[in-house]
């Protein structure tokens, strides 16, 4: 089992996306308040097995029948507390910190391994996050609504990171650290959801300073469609895509 800790944005999930194999391999990431990490994940590894806070029980089982085991601490966890857990599964201990970091001291003392990872400037006292599962939000409101939280609209944004559902029925993953290149929106590896409201994961999670949290979510909220249009643009994407299919 390998434990992975370090500021937000700093590639916690993306170090983990690399170690990856097609093993047997379980992800845990204890008192996550909405799941985009591993929704991401689930949807581009699907042979991955994932723990849910209420199944924690259950992680030792899961070592002792073999699996690759990643516990991904996020960095509101107090690392000091959770050091005696870790002892007990005799878990290697990550420390990922970002590129040019002054004083890596108290990752030294808790890691086993020390890894540069993204040099990217988090500075951050709040965290705002929404559970957005069952909205749609059409491809350009997604971009305009993107740019201005990440650009200071809202107050000044360190990291953002989210999962949203588009008007054609596609999920794609949107991530954002200051200082680095900014970066297009991926998308997920899920079907099209053509059927009314997605009944899928998506959510915003952000981290910064002195955030408008309510004009946010006024502002996403804005720019997410209602049923009648929704049902409108499901109703063109599947006749488009069955007029493909009979070409």
């Amino acid at each position: 089992m390998t434990a992975v800790a370090g500021l937000p944005g700093v590639g916690k999930t993306n170090w983990i996306r690399q170690q990856l194999t097609q093993q047997p391999t379980l992800y845990f990431s204890p008192a996550t308040r909405i799941g985009i990490d591993q929704t991401r994940l689930a949807a581009e590894f699907p042979h991955m097995q994932f723990l849910a806070d209420d199944q924690q029980a259950q992680l030792g089982s899961f070592l002792a029948s073999g699996v690759n085991a990643y516990l991904e601490l996020g960095y509101h966890l107090d690392l000091a507390q959770i050091a005696p857990i870790l002892d007990t599964l005799n878990c290697h201990r990550v420390a990922i910190v970002p590129a040019g970091m002054q004083e890596t001291s108290d990752w030294e003392e808790w890691a086993d391994e020390m890894i540069t990872g993204s040099s990217g400037a988090i500075d951050a006292n709040s965290l705002w996050v929404a559970n957005t599962t069952g909205h749609v939000i059409d491809p350009d409101s997604l971009e305009v609504f993107w740019y201005e939280l990440t650009q200071g609209a809202y107050g000044t944004v360190s990291r953002a990171k989210g999962i949203f559902e588009l008007v054609d029925g596609l999920s794609v993953y949107g991530d954002f650290v200051a200082g680095l290149q900014p970066q297009d929106f991926d998308e997920l590896n899920l079907p099209r959801w053509l059927e009314g409201r997605p009944q899928r994961l998506s959510g915003i999670e952000v981290w910064g300073n002195q955030l408008d949290e309510a004009a946010i979510a006024q502002t996403f909220q804005d720019c997410c469609l209602s049923d009648a249009v929704i049902h409108h643009y499901q109703q063109q994407v599947k006749e488009i895509l069955s007029q493909e299919a009979m070409v």
